[in-house]
């Protein structure tokens, strides 16, 4: 048998950890504030494909631009 990672399974408890919740809220968050629908980067209109993969790349295009434009600060919303 071959082992792929060297991730530990934590036993499962009923005692919530309060630290882990919080930060899994703010990732929750940020993640929804940085690729909200309404602000993925994408501009609004309509727009025609050929193929999927075509529309998959025009939408990675723009989430990597609004990634760049919100590294750089210039993009705050």
């Amino acid at each position: 048998m071959r082992t792929v990672g060297c991730r530990t399974e934590r036993p499962l408890t009923f005692h919530a950890s309060t630290e882990l919740f919080v930060k899994g809220v703010d990732f929750n968050d940020e993640i929804h504030r940085t690729f909200s629908t309404q602000n993925n980067g994408v501009k609004r209109g309509v727009y025609h494909f050929k193929s999927h993969q075509e529309a998959n790349e025009h939408q990675l295009k723009c989430i990597a631009e609004k990634m760049a434009r919100l590294a750089m600060g210039a993009d705050r919303g």
